[in-house]
């Protein structure tokens, strides 16, 4: 494992005995001591301090830059401006499947950040050119959760006072944090970047003031309960931005952009699946790759699936067939146990 890169935060990570896996080229956190479950509860009751220096930030700067990115990029620029955050996707030539899921930081007039997912920087520096890749230089924390506003005012009020999907920088210690109103929780909070020398200090200040460290493992539940694609899993080769039940992120009216004659087909066409929700019973976590059956016959296999730590039992996503409504009963093949599972409406918990 000595090829996987760390973050400026991983000897804290150890000190606080953190259970480390690899993740997209990185040695990461995946829980704590207090487990996946604590976790999640903390960042849906108060607040929780998440690592994900993982995810790439590439800076793209100058008189071109908007113009860059309205062509590479799915979603709309216009409608938002300057010191706001957009998410969008970064789309195949080819057939318009979903390469990335991205968000623009749009920092100032010409200068904007772009965070790609971390196993696919390359592919988004590679329909970007002549932006800076800045991992090697920050950290990225993210305070997630209903009392993250508050627990972040005591380190840095200006930083708790940005907004939800707006952008901002702001002075703290002697450095700068670059701040945005972002997260994959389902929870209000931020995500801050912050020069890796000062990382620690940042990471220490947050925890003092009462945030909780969180691994990946709840990252991942959360954002499943909020009904939140996961790159590789409900987005990614054969995947379009519609099949996601995801078309607000396209910008129809933009003349040109990468995958835009591929999706215009594809819309014209029709989905013929769609993602949706599953209530399973039992506290048993369904799994990635179970079988969906239909009056016995598979319909489709699950792109995710765990324990909801709120709702007290399983929960999936999976692209049904385009027939199929909520409230429908269907059932999972669980190594070889038939469980139900009804279709419902997403988030599963929001």
């Amino acid at each position: 494992m000595s090829d996987l890169r760390t973050t400026p935060l991983d000897a804290v990570h150890r000190s606080l005995g953190a259970r480390m896996v690899p993740f997209g080229g990185w040695d990461m956190p995946v829980s704590y001591p207090s487990g996946t479950i604590a976790e999640h509860l903390t960042c849906r009751n108060g607040a929780a301090l998440f690592d994900v220096s993982h995810l790439g930030t590439l800076a793209l700067a100058g008189p071109d830059a908007f113009d860059s990115l309205q062509s590479a990029l799915s979603n709309d620029l216009r409608r938002i401006g300057p010191g706001r955050a957009q998410y969008t996707h970064l789309l195949d030539e080819g057939d318009a499947s979903v390469l990335d899921d991205i968000i623009v930081w749009w920092l100032d007039e010409e200068r904007f950040w772009i965070l790609p997912n971390a196993s696919n920087n390359a592919a988004v520096v590679e329909a970007l050119p002549g932006c800076a890749d800045l991992g090697a230089t920050r950290a990225l924390l993210a305070v997630q959760g209903p009392g993250s506003r508050s627990v972040l005012g005591q380190v840095s009020p200006e930083a708790a006072g940005v907004g939800r999907f707006r952008v901002a920088e702001v002075a703290w210690e002697g450095t700068t944090l670059t701040v945005a109103g972002t997260g994959y929780t389902g929870e209000d909070g931020v995500e801050v970047a912050v020069a890796e020398d000062a990382a620690t200090a940042l990471w220490e200040a947050l925890s003092s003031a009462g945030a909780e460290p969180a691994g990946l493992g709840a990252r991942d539940t959360l954002r499943l309960e909020a009904g939140l694609p996961l790159h590789g899993h409900e987005l990614g080769e054969g995947i379009t931005p519609l099949d996601a039940g995801l078309g607000w992120v396209v910008g129809w009216d933009k003349e040109a952009f990468r995958g835009r004659s591929a999706l215009l087909a594809a819309r014209e066409a029709g989905p013929t699946h769609r993602l949706r929700g599953l209530s399973v019973e039992g506290r048993r976590p369904p799994r990635e790759g179970q079988s969906v059956l239909r009056n016995g016959e598979h319909v489709a296999d699950l792109t995710s699936g765990n324990f909801s730590p709120v709702l007290g039992h399983g929960i999936a996503l999976a692209f049904l067939p385009i027939d199929v409504e909520v409230g429908e009963s269907l059932l999972l093949d669980q190594r070889g146990t038939e469980v139900a599972a009804e279709v419902v409406d997403l988030p599963f918990v929001g």
